[in-house]
């Protein structure tokens, strides 16, 4: 039996085995996914254990960094942005590391007919932020972004993507926020909650606001978004359509079954809310 599996610490949270096993379902593949807590600092070890079964991994944090230490080859992608989110072990016994997120975001504005955008405005100044202004400049060709973050010296790192990137970038924090408005986009990549006490202010600053949060739902961002009219996305769109390029990576299926993926997290969200 072929085998893959998600990685990372924790792992319990994770909604990409629901989402792994229904496309096998899907394709009438008898595969097998399963879920391992493995830190940092164990990676390199658990790699050595895994059988020529293993086909792929998809990696959470903390991994999504050192992953690229332990890969024979790195797609540019993740290679740019310091960050791999799925390894492939291909049939000479070599290890390959990518990124799904980024052609994962692109993917999940496309699905609502967002292919372009000029300005944008980025909140949260993390991994998904580094993906995020990937995403953008790569995908949707936007040329100006507003990073907001909580923390301005965490922010160099960024700065220096945006210029590899050619992406014209400002940094300003949350004690501004009422001089920030006027974008075609707005991306939170923020924890659920961290937003609320300028939900009001960032579902106005732009036609669409992606919010990254999906758990739990809904974040303070999205109602005000939703009761303003705004177009909304969220994080789950960008979970299934990175998890869709994964499986078609890992099998060599193209495409990947979105809706039945999607709908099996969707039935495992709804599972773990209190009753």
């Amino acid at each position: 039996m072929v085998r893959c599996a998600v990685l990372g610490s924790p792992i319990a949270h994770s909604l990409s085995p629901a989402m792994h096993r229904a496309a096998y379902a899907e394709l009438g593949l008898d595969w097998r996914y399963d879920a391992f807590e493995v830190g940092e600092d164990e990676l390199r070890g658990f790699l050595a254990t895994l059988g020529d079964d293993v086909r792929g991994l998809s990696l959470t944090m903390p991994l999504k960094r050192v992953a690229l230490d332990l890969a024979d080859t790195v797609d540019p992608v993740a290679e740019l942005i310091g960050a791999a989110n799925t390894m492939l072990f291909e049939p000479d016994g070599s290890r390959s590391a990518h990124n799904t997120d980024v052609p994962g975001l692109v993917s999940a504005f496309a699905e609502r007919g967002i292919t372009g955008a000029d300005t944008a405005v980025v909140l949260g100044g993390g991994a998904t932020a580094a993906s995020t202004l990937a995403a953008l400049r790569g995908g949707l060709k936007v040329s100006e972004v507003t990073l907001v973050v909580r923390d301005l010296a965490k922010a160099e790192r960024l700065l220096d993507l945006a210029a590899a990137l050619d992406l014209k970038t400002s940094v300003t924090d949350f004690q501004q926020v009422e001089q920030i408005g006027g974008f075609d986009l707005c991306v939170s990549t923020l924890p659920g909650g961290a937003v609320d006490p300028w939900a009001e202010h960032f579902a106005q600053v732009a036609p669409v606001v992606f919010d990254v949060a999906y758990h739990p739902w809904p974040t303070q961002l999205a109602l005000v978004a939703h009761r303003i009219g705004t177009e909304l996305l969220n994080g789950l769109d960008l979970l299934v359509h990175q998890a869709t390029l994964q499986v078609e990576m890992m099998t060599g299926r193209s495409p990947a079954p979105l809706a039945a993926m999607r709908a099996a997290a969707r039935e495992e969200l709804d599972d773990r809310e209190p009753q």
